[in-house]
């Protein structure tokens, strides 16, 4: 067991290095450590209350209100930046917390098939092809004055079956494996073996539903609070958008009070995408193989074009006579 750990641990460090030195990854993580950032400090960045209505309403980005100001007076950078925290909060939550529920139930009916794998397979159907929006609306309309934070809450609780059906196959096919029949052999109880190791060989789809099932929650929050299904009190880009658009901000050219917080979800989402796009890069074989066979190809043009330079050749070029 600890030999496996340790060769796990190395395998762990060594992807991560691929990983930090794949150029999506690091332009993703970039963007995404922006906005972070932006959130954890989100109360010694914004320079105003978000909700003061001090400044003079309906102004273009200046000096003193850097993204403008509303229709009612408020500094639009304000509230980007809380709403930044809100955001991000909600969608990592909802992310994080889909994504266990997805480990819990897809793991379990994988490893354990027969009467577990068809109740839980048939709970993950049930919620797979109800519409994810629809649902949403339905809770929301039941839910009076709903906050952000409940509704990734409920984002999170009905937003699992896609990752536990995937989980669900791939906990098959890891279970059918050597070193599984020797854990079943050593005595290992079921939850060490789902846990301590099925679930570690997973660590690459997992954490691309995580990044999947955040963006997903993200989006999901901004378009319940711009239909209105969260309390129009509370900070965070969704909420921004509807204030706009209930107040004429594009119609009135108010570029400056809906921009931010749309391309803030929008570069939140590429940043997932292309972290997404370097893990697969990472963990997929083919795509290694594919991407070193295209390095060694141009290594070697390099080297035939500096080779006919040094013996003075030209390269013949079609349709010039000599």
């Amino acid at each position: 067991m600890n030999g496996s750990t340790q060769s796990r641990r190395r395998k762990g460090s060594g992807a991560l290095s691929l990983f930090l030195k794949n150029p999506k990854a690091l332009v993703g993580l970039i963007i995404f450590a922006i906005f972070l950032i932006m959130a954890v400090f989100a109360p010694l960045i914004a320079p105003y209350n978000p909700q003061s209505t001090n400044f003079t309403p309906m102004q273009g980005p200046s000096a003193t209100n850097w993204f403008g100001t509303t229709s009612l007076g408020q500094d639009v950078f304000s509230q980007f930046v809380w709403g930044a925290r809100t955001s991000m909060v909600v969608g990592i939550g909802a992310g994080v917390g889909g994504t266990l529920i997805a480990i819990l139930v897809g793991v379990t009916a994988g490893y354990r098939r027969g009467v577990t794998d068809s109740i839980l397979n048939a709970i993950s159907n049930i919620f797979l092809v109800l519409p994810g929006l629809a649902l949403l609306i339905i809770i929301e309309s039941y839910v009076k004055n709903t906050t952000p934070y409940l509704n990734g809450l409920i984002i999170a609780l009905t937003g699992w079956a896609w990752g536990a059906r995937v989980f669900r196959s791939m906990a098959m096919t890891i279970a059918s494996r050597d070193f599984i029949a020797a854990a079943q052999l050593s005595g290992a109880s079921t939850l060490r073996i789902m846990f301590a190791e099925i679930v570690p060989n997973m660590t690459s789809v997992i954490v691309a539903n995580l990044m999947y099932a955040s963006l997903g929650a993200i989006l999901a929050e901004s378009g319940l609070a711009y239909l209105g299904f969260e309390n129009i009190a509370s900070s965070s880009w969704g909420v921004m958008l509807y204030w706009a658009s209930t107040q004429g901000a594009m119609m009135g050219g108010a570029w400056w009070w809906f921009v931010p917080p749309g391309l803030a979800i929008a570069l939140v989402g590429t940043s997932f995408a292309l972290m997404n796009f370097a893990m697969d890069e990472v963990t997929n074989p083919r795509l290694r193989s594919a991407k070193r066979k295209k390095a060694v190809k141009k290594m070697l043009a390099e080297l035939n074009e500096q080779r006919r330079k040094e013996h003075g050749d030209r390269p013949e070029q079609p349709g010039v006579a000599n």
